[in-house]
Parts: C-alpha cells; sequence; structure tokens
C-alpha cells in the first residue's frame, strides 16, 4: 500500500487576527504525486488556484499519458472567491469537420469496433491545451508560461514508470506498438517498460514550450499544427488545420443542486454528470436514508442511480446540437413523478423502462485545488481509452485521444464498453460527446467540498456515493476510500467492488430483485478537499486505490505574490 500524504492544519482565524476570508493555508488532491507538487510550487511562487491547475494539468499530461494529455480534453470547474463567481470551463474534444454518423460502419452498416477506439482516425480535436491557455489568461496571476514550467521540466528530466502506468500499458501494448512514434516512447523496443524506467518525453516539452510561448496559437495553428494534421491524414485520420483553429473554449454555467442543506455544484452538458446528479439527489431527498437498514438504503440509491442513468441514455447530449429537456428534468417535481417508479421492497427491471444508454472510457484523471484566498478547481480530464488512440503524430508528442468512441456509433449497438447509444449522441461535425466527467463542489453553513474521480461512466455514480458519504461524515478520507457500487439502467445489473457487501447483504439484495456482478478489482481514484468554515482547517485525501497525493499546505503571510507577466 502506497502512503497517504495527507497533512491537517486547523488555524483559528480568531486567535490569529486574519481576515476570515483568508485561509492560512492551500491544499491539492491529485492523481499523482509530481501533478500534486507542480501545482505547490505555483502556490508558492504567488499563483492562484487557477494557475495552480493548469500546472497540475499540464503535469498529468506528462506522467499520466495513460489517462489525459495535451491531445485529450476535460472539464474545469471554478469557484472564484473574489465574486463568487462559478463557471465550468468545457475543453471537450469535438468531432472533426469531415466527421459524419456513418464512418465508423462497415459496408454493411455494422461498427468496426477498431476505427473508433485505436488510431488516427478515433481522435476528436484536442481541447486541453485551449483550455490551459484560457485558463491561466482569464482567471490566473501568472504567466502561462511559469505555469507550464513544471511539465516542461518532467518532460524533457522524465518520470518513472510505476505499477499503473506499467499495468495500463501492458493492456494497450498492441495500440501502441502499431504506431512507431507512440512505441518509441512509451515502450522499451516494443516492450512494456519495467516499473522504475524513465520516461522522456523530448517532443512534447517542445510543444508544451510553444504553448507557452505563443498561447493558443502556438499548438493550434503554425508548426505543431501542421505536425498534427500531416501526421492524422497520413495515418488515415480526417483532421484538417481549419479544425484545429476554429476550436474554442466554451464556458457554461454548472448544474447547481439543492439537496436537503447541501448546495451540489457539478458539470453541464456536455458532461452528463451534473444533470444525472441533479435526478439522483432529487429522488434520495424524498427518502430519510439514516433510518433505514443498509439493504434498504442501498436499494433506494442503487433504484435512483437506474433511473437518472435512464434519462441520460434517453436525452442528453451536447446541448448546443440537440435540445435537452434540462430544466424538467432538474425539477424535484420532475423526481416525484419518477419516483413512482421506485418500490423500496423490489428492484424495478430496467427493461420495464424506455430507453436506451451509452458510456465512454475509464482511464481518466482528476484533481481538485483550493488556495489560501478561498479559490477552488475541480477538474476532470481524459483521453478516453487507456493512452488514447495509441497514435503520436510525428515530431509533436502529441498521444492522441479516442474520444470520438464516446458518440453512439450506431443506433442501439454496443460500443467498445458494451453498452448502446442514443441518438442524441450520435457523430455530427463540431460537435462535443457526451461525457460523464463530473468534477464537482459541495456546500452547507460550515462546510466546502471539493471532490471527483476518473473511472468512465461510474464517474457519477462514484461522485453520489462521495456526496452521501460527505453529508454524515468530516473526512474526506472516507469518502475517497469507500467501497464502491454502480447502476447504469443497462446492464441491469448492480456492478460493485470485491469486498463491498457482506453474504448477508448480497442475499437481501437478491431477494429483492437485483443482480449483482462482483467487477473483480477497485475502480476509481478520487481526490477530495474539505474547508470546515467553522475552525477554517482544510482536509485533503487521496484515493489509495491510486497512486497520488494529498497535501495541505501551511502558507507563509509574508510571501509576496509574483503578478503575470
Amino acid at each position: 500500500m502506497r502512503p497517504l500524504l495527507m497533512l491537517l492544519i486547523c488555524l483559528t482565524l480568531s486567535a490569529c487576527g486574519y481576515n476570515p476570508v483568508q485561509l492560512s493555508a492551500h491544499a491539492i488532491a491529485s492523481a499523482h504525486p509530481a501533478a500534486t507538487e507542480a501545482g505547490l510550487s505555483i502556490l508558492n511562487q504567488g499563483g492562484n488556484a487557477f494557475d495552480a491547475a493548469v500546472a497540475v494539468s499540464a503535469a498529468l499530461a506528462v506522467v499520466e499519458p495513460y489517462g489525459s494529455g495535451v491531445g485529450g480534453g476535460g472539464f474545469w470547474l471554478l469557484h472564484r472567491a473574489s465574486d463568487a463567481k462559478q463557471i465550468m470551463l468545457d475543453g471537450r474534444e469535438v468531432a472533426p469537420s469531415k466527421a459524419h454518423r456513418d464512418m465508423y460502419l462497415d459496408a454493411n452498416g455494422e461498427p468496426v469496433k477498431s476505427l473508433s477506439v485505436d488510431g488516427a482516425l478515433s481522435a476528436g480535436i484536442p481541447g486541453l491545451p485551449a483550455a490551459l491557455v484560457h485558463l491561466s489568461k482569464h482567471y490566473g496571476r501568472l504567466s502561462l508560461a511559469d505555469s507550464l514550467q513544471p511539465a516542461i521540466t518532467l518532460a524533457k528530466q522524465g518520470f518513472v514508470v510505476n505499477k499503473h502506468y506499467h499495468r495500463l500499458a501492458s493492456f494497450r501494448r498492441p495500440a501502441l506498438s502499431a504506431h512507431e512514434s507512440a512505441k518509441a516512447i512509451f515502450l522499451d523496443n516494443g516492450d512494456v517498460p519495467s516499473i522504475g524506467t524513465n520516461i522522456i518525453q523530448a517532443d512534447l516539452a517542445n510543444t508544451l514550450e510553444l504553448l507557452a510561448k505563443k498561447g493558443f496559437d502556438g499548438f493550434y495553428k503554425g508548426d505543431i499544427a501542421e505536425k498534427l494534421v500531416k501526421g492524422v491524414q497520413q495515418a488515415g485520420g480526417i483532421w484538417t488545420e481549419q479544425d484545429l483553429a476554429n476550436y474554442r473554449i466554451k464556458e457554461r454555467p454548472p448544474v447547481v443542486i439543492s439537496y436537503k442543506d447541501m448546495k451540489v455544484t457539478s458539470a453541464a452538458l456536455p458532461s452528463s454528470g451534473g444533470l444525472v446528479l441533479s435526478i439522483a439527489l432529487n429522488i434520495l431527498e424524498q427518502y430519510d436514508l439514516s433510518s433505514m437498514d443498509e439493504a434498504t438504503k442501498i436499494h433506494l440509491i442503487v433504484e435512483a442511480m437506474r433511473l437518472a442513468y435512464k434519462d441520460r441514455a434517453l436525452y442528453m447530449g451536447d446541448s448546443d446540437f440537440v435540445d435537452v429537456p434540462v430544466g424538467t428534468l432538474s425539477k424535484k417535481s420532475y423526481a416525484q413523478t419518477v419516483a413512482v417508479n421506485i418500490n423500496v421492497d423490489k428492484a424495478t427491471a430496467s427493461q420495464q423502462l424506455s430507453g436506451l444508454n451509452e458510456i465512454e472510457g475509464h482511464d481518466t484523471t482528476h484533481f481538485s485545488i483550493m488556495d489560501k484566498e478561498g479559490n477552488r478547481v475541480a477538474a476532470t480530464l481524459s483521453i478516453n481509452y487507456p493512452f488514447g488512440s495509441g497514435f503520436v503524430p510525428a515530431g509533436t508528442g502529441v498521444l492522441l485521444n479516442d474520444e470520438m468512441d464516446d458518440f453512439s456509433i450506431k443506433l442501439g449497438t454496443p460500443n467498445v464498453y458494451g453498452l448502446v447509444g442514443g441518438v442524441a449522441n450520435a457523430i455530427v461535425p463540431g460537435k462535443r460527446m457526451l461525457s460523464s466527467m463530473s468534477p464537482t463542489f459541495f456546500e452547507t453553513k460550515d462546510k466546502v467540498g471539493i471532490l471527483g474521480t476518473p473511472g468512465g461512466s461510474r464517474i457519477i455514480s462514484m461522485v453520489l456515493l462521495g456526496v452521501l458519504d460527505a453529508e454524515n461524515s468530516e473526512e474526506p478520507e472516507s469518502w475517497v476510500n469507500s467501497p464502491r457500487y454502480h447502476h447504469q439502467y443497462l446492464p441491469d445489473q448492480i456492478q460493485y467492488e470485491p469486498n463491498t457487501f457482506s453474504k448477508q447483504l448480497i442475499s437481501q439484495l437478491t431477494k429483492k430483485g437485483h443482480v449483482l456482478k462482483s467487477v473483480g478489482r477497485r475502480y476509481g481514484n478520487m481526490h477530495a478537499i474539505l474547508w470546515d468554515k467553522n475552525n477554517n482547517s482544510l482536509k485533503a485525501a487521496s484515493d489509495l486505490r491510486g497512486s497520488g497525493s494529498a497535501i495541505v499546505e501551511v502558507v507563509q503571510q509574508d510571501r509576496v505574490n509574483k503578478r503575470k507577466r
């Protein structure tokens, strides 16, 4: 078991005479120690949480190429303390201009699985570089170059292969081996590098330096853009230079949910996370879960998941392209209507509910940040499948995503994860594929929490369980390490981690009509921060399932902030 790096600092402002809007510490929890340290170094240079978010995002792109990257995208949920502004930065990938609905079907109209998962044709236009530029320019304090420097140094000096890299590289070795540039970077003469091997990414360092120097144009125009497009087209992809030049970050109002005495803020479409959370929490608010026996409580949570994921399948997609009934779905009256389907004593068969569902990849990453000013960031980033498409255009060091598989490739036909998708998420040029990434804040009169996790379609259920745990627990380490279970409407089964349920609980849930399936491994990698408003303490925790780190660090009050150049 890796050591959990966690520090709790409780500082009473009334005793110290500080302004109560100021914290005396800052905190970062991320999926990799090097990324956490990158963010802390920026905070200690006088940067704010948004500068640190740039640093952590870029560092994770270097040291966790299986989970996120410059060739991918994500969502950044922001809270700016100075004016209480809350916004979601949508850095999701978009379909290229030459994309079309049937692009992954064979002559018989059947999906060719490998086309949407492996290689250049599976890649959407990346959003992460544009998001970092936008985040730095509009919310940061330091220069973009300052915030990217830790990642550039990591790319030049290298990072050490850990057990997670080794396991996922073994899984994706065929895809990485198929492309010479990726093979040269991420494998060792075609073999999976042993634990302890140092991975250097000189081309990626150069790409990051151009991004630092030229901003948006350093990636989406000019030399790097030309190399990206040339490499993609030579490998059978359909990108154009105009696709890259046309990419834009979108700022979207987040989904805000009222659950009992808690305000929950989460990701908006094209993430389904906030809306699915809203439906599930609105359903569960009708029950006194604390008074129920464990089997009944789990049964009701599962039923809420089932109904919320059904609506995900039926209605949700990129709201810039399809009419999603957000207002209706988020109403408490709607939850009361759908809750009629719930029998407290018996599971509802999903086949009795109309609709389809869909899923996207599970190798994603997350981090949470809170600075001394009260600014906070929850960010979930992805390239979809482990190591994305497995393709790196020569001379760029950019490992491309395979997020196109997150679209509905064919209505009613399972994607690579064995599930089917709906028409609202069909491929359209310029459209953003549906996601489950759910960076989330919650707030009560006494506390503020920041949390999120990777995990594909299970992300939303993990965040839901995390919010429910946080309602009853003051310790973020309990939210991030609690046993997990999941239901996503179809397949009609409760998926659960080993040792989550006792034999008695399994028997009780089975008697209620549930089908249970152990996934055979632990999943997710949650990172959380808690601010206790009463004593002004910060706590941070990283999931023991992963190899990340969580640090709360005292801030020197006389430190001079470094201003953006």
